[in-house]
């Protein structure tokens, strides 16, 4: 052979090997990162090539499956009564991906979750039965909060205090998750750029400033920490507060309001923002920002189980700021589920049972893989001292204050209003807030309402005029269910 051929055979046979070094990296290294990446598309055929298990509410299911006429994908998701049900279940697209319960238990629902694995199952590598999520949501509660709220942009929480479970989730606008089932992007288009951004979910992850709502906390850390000794004990409050280091001075909506030195139940009878302002001011940022973080505020990880955006008590700032902050503005910020979770605490006698809106997930014969109601911490937030008189106080506030909206004939209802600012210099309309809880016949809730928009004159928006008849009516549908 000469040097020629030679040469030429030992190149040849480099480049095989290099080919076959190749073919094995990519097949036993790269191999699963192109299986799993989001543009392959054997994953959406795999994904919807059978039937997706179910999200239930009230035992019935609010999902479903349905045959494909053409096309490469067997099947589509589904949804009854979609617009109601989104806040909760989200969407499963086949090419926008998926979201909420839909996202958090997608492997559960297609099959592939591990726990689903019979021992067949494992030898034959054949896709195991879907399971199911059972939430907690109460149909009737729901539906009375997506009726009430209307054409309002804005959004509702119900929670029961003693077990965490989470009865309602509702935000408005809102859309029909079926209608971008199949990819249909002319409906995505249209449903990401409508400036009411139905698609956001506003109970749980659209912060917004919580207005006089917040002065719950602030009158919880005064209890706590002794700066008062009841609700009822006159406040070191001068009407108006003149905000430290700074000329500006705070006021009441209601100028004849009896707000100067007024007790605490007073002060949320009449929502003195001077009593407040004084009182973060006396307490500090740092006692407030405690007993804010320990209502759920700052925590990052809030997963009920959809990951909620997180409330804001803010750090580093001067005492008029932190006044401020006392009734609930400057940088102050927070979503209906956390405001639902103050009066949730406050209505337990101090204790705060995490909140969740799946009860159990279950595989497909309906045998149970993780009990979530079983699971559900406990926490004391203040002393049952503190809560009994702050229920006292925010039953006060729906008798003959601020939130007479919200009453109930045979009910015992508390609650809080909340006005919260918009834009430079409240130059856009104001925030409407209620939080509150009722209670009857051995059943009790805790609801928080934000109207963040809606057809009233500016001169009639207000937490006692625009949510507390919402909340009114979320309350009666859990109390009667």
């Amino acid at each position: 052979m000469n040097k020629t051929i030679r040469r030429a055979s030992v190149f040849a046979l480099l480049l095989v090997l290099a080919l076959l070094v190749r073919a094995t990296w990519v097949q036993f290294y790269e191999g699963q990162a192109l299986a799993d990446d989001k543009e392959n598309r054997r994953n959406t055929i795999a994904l919807y090539s059978e039937p997706l298990g179910n999200i239930v509410v009230g035992g019935e299911a609010v999902t479903g499956s349905a045959r494909m006429k053409s096309g490469d994908l067997a099947y589509k998701r589904t949804y009854k009564d979609g617009a109601l049900y989104a806040a909760v279940t989200g969407y499963s697209s086949q090419a926008f991906g998926a979201t909420q319960l839909e996202g958090v238990y997608r492997d559960l629902l297609d099959g592939t979750d591990n726990r689903l694995k019979s021992v067949m199952d494992t030898v034959t590598n054949k896709r195991s039965d879907p399971g199911n999520v059972i939430t907690t949501i109460d149909p009737d509660v729901q539906k009375a909060a997506y009726d009430a709220l209307g054409d309002n942009k804005g959004a509702a929480v119900a929670i029961d205090p003693a077990t965490g479970k989470i009865l309602a989730v509702v935000s408005t606008p809102s859309y029909d998750p079926s209608r971008i089932t199949t990819g249909d992007s002319d409906v995505w288009k249209q449903l990401t750029k409508d400036s009411d951004k139905p698609m956001t979910n506003r109970a749980l992850r659209q912060p917004l400033p919580p207005g006089s709502t917040f002065k719950l906390v602030v009158a919880a850390a005064a209890l706590e920490d002794g700066l008062y000794s009841s609700v009822d004990e006159k406040t070191d409050s001068p009407d108006p507060y003149p905000l430290p280091q700074s000329s500006d001075k705070l006021g009441n909506e209601n100028p004849s309001a009896p707000c100067e030195n007024a007790s605490i139940r007073v002060a949320l009878q009449y929502s003195c923002n001077n009593v407040f302002g004084s009182m973060a001011v006396a307490l500090g940022q740092d006692k407030v920002r405690e007993m804010a973080e320990k209502f759920g505020f700052n925590d990052k990880e809030q997963d009920v189980p959809v990951r909620a955006y997180t409330s804001v008590y803010p750090s580093d700032m001067d005492e008029a700021s932190t006044a401020l902050s006392g009734i609930g503005q400057f940088d102050v910020t927070a979503t209906p589920l956390q405001m639902a979770m103050v009066s949730a605490a406050i209505a337990n006698d101090g204790k705060l049972v995490s909140p969740h809106m799946v009860s159990q997930i279950t595989d497909g014969g309906g045998d149970v893989l993780e009990n979530y109601d079983d699971d559900a911490d406990s926490t004391e937030i203040v002393s049952s001292d503190t809560a009994e008189q702050l229920q006292s106080a925010m039953q006060t506030v729906v008798e003959k204050g601020t939130g007479t909206n919200a009453q109930i004939s045979g009910a015992t209802v508390g609650g809080k209003t909340g006005t919260a600012q918009h834009g430079e210099n409240n130059s856009k309309t104001p925030y409407a807030w209620f939080t509150s809880y009722g209670k009857a016949d051995g059943k009790e809730v805790a609801v928080a309402v934000i109207i963040e928009q809606s057809n009233a004159e500016r001169s009639e928006v207000s937490g006692n005029g625009l949510a507390a008849p919402v909340a009114r009516k979320v309350m009666e549908a859990a109390l009667k269910s």
